[in-house]
């Protein structure tokens, strides 16, 4: 039998190794050059295909590809940051990255060649990412040295088409640190900027780095997220396999569970109401912007627990409840909470209901399944306190057990009677 061979006049493609590792010998119409694509698609993007994956480009993809892939799977493993499919351009076969980069020493802007690679990028390689893989709008590009120069070009463009830009030891043109920080306070939408250098540096580059940092700093726009690592105790080399993580951390910060710092220092003065809806509104722009699909994970939600449960008399225990059922039908939680509700407002007969519903997700056969009845078991004891008329504590303990002696007691009466 005859193979049909189908012949693509934009690129071949090569599938390579057990990482989903794709070569793309890619004929470019702008730079009139065959260009080569190192593209990695995460394991789980052949599995589910409702899914939609952030993008990274790499450029030096000789060096930082491979670095970039490898923190990119160990923070997705560690829900850190979603899945993300990562291009890497070859710029070091033969030193076309001095051409790439290239750009005019009076105004720091880029020249014929660097204006061809720039289009190159924008108009050709995300185009044809988009066009041909599951892409959600988040994208990040990231580059070392003069090709950490040449990606804020595309930071200074009106309509800018990356949302993290990620500059290790950037070699800076000419008067281009001026329209950096003047583009870092006219952002109408959010921006990450990564940014790192250290004595390693050439004097001159070290300079212009510290001047950036010296005025992004200082830059109160809201929608401006600004990060800066001084690697002095490092060299020049191993600053890269430390800027990287640091930068994913940082530019990912977002997807990640909730932090102690985060609670402490954004939500642990909200009312339950807003720490409700700071969660929620969390998860919407996950999903917004990475296309992740992420549910909001338990440990969150135990986060804000303190806050549902201590704060406005547990009024918005049951609302609680209620998003928890949702999310995770399957699980106690919910009804524990919308159970808890009904009980501190002394409907027993609710109460019950719920946490009986709780008590029969968790199963007989689980370790968890006698604490749990614990609620059921309390629940019932103030029903028979209420019954008889006598007080019923908070927590349904020191009370109860009262309760039961003088019931023992009266019984005992009755029966010398």
């Amino acid at each position: 039998m005859r193979k049909l061979v189908l012949i693509i006049f934009i690129c071949t493609t090569f599938v390579y190794g057990q990482d989903n590792i794709i070569y793309k010998k890619f004929d470019s119409f702008e730079l009139n050059a065959e260009r080569t694509l190192k593209i990695y698609l995460p394991p789980t993007y052949d599995n589910d295909e409702a899914n939609t994956y952030p993008v990274a480009v790499i450029f030096d993809a000789e060096y930082l590809f491979d670095v970039y892939v490898a923190n990119a799977k160990l923070f997705a493993s560690r829900n850190k940051a979603p899945e993300q499919i990562i291009v890497g351009i070859f710029q070091n076969q033969n030193e076309e990255r001095y051409t790439d980069c290239d750009f005019s020493t009076d105004n720091g802007l880029p020249n014929e060649d660097g204006t061809k690679f720039y289009t190159f990028v924008r108009e050709e390689v995300l185009n044809y990412i988009d066009d041909n893989y599951r892409t959600s709008l988040f994208k990040t590009i990231v580059g070392n040295t003069l090709t950490a120069n040449f990606l804020n070009y595309f930071f200074l463009e009106n309509y800018h088409p990356f949302n993290a830009y990620v500059n290790i030891n950037p070699s800076y043109a000419t008067q281009i640190q001026e329209r950096i920080e003047a583009k870092s306070q006219n952002l109408s939408s959010e921006v990450y900027y990564y940014l790192s250098s250290g004595d390693f540096n050439l004097e001159k580059r070290k300079k212009a780095i510290n001047g950036v940092n010296s005025l992004l700093k200082l830059s109160e726009n809201e929608y401006f997220k600004y990060k800066f690592d001084d690697f002095s105790n490092s060299t020049k080399t191993a600053s890269i396999g430390q800027a990287i993580p640091s930068a994913l951390g940082f530019v990912f910060n977002m997807f990640a569970p909730i932090s102690k710092i985060e609670f402490e220092t954004t939500i642990a003065q909200m009312s339950p109401g807003e720490a409700i809806e700071y969660l929620e509104k969390k998860y919407v722009e996950i999903d917004y912007l990475y296309g992740s699909n992420v549910k909001i994970r338990e440990s969150d939600i135990y986060m804000i627990e303190p806050i549902i449960m201590d704060k406005a008399n547990g009024d918005y225990l049951e609302e609680f409840g209620k998003m928890i059922v949702r999310l995770y039908p399957e699980s106690p939680m919910g009804d524990f909470y919308i159970g808890y509700y009904y009980e501190t407002g002394y409907d027993y007969r609710k109460a019950l209901k719920y946490y009986k519903n709780g008590y029969a997700k968790i199963g007989s056969d689980n370790p968890n399944s006698d604490s749990y009845y614990a609620n059921i078991e309390r629940v019932l004891d103030k029903q028979r306190a209420e019954k008889l008329g006598y007080p019923i504590g908070d927590d349904g303990t020191e009370e109860t057990e009262d309760v039961e002696e003088e019931a023992e007691e009266g019984e005992v009466e009755g029966n010398n009677n």
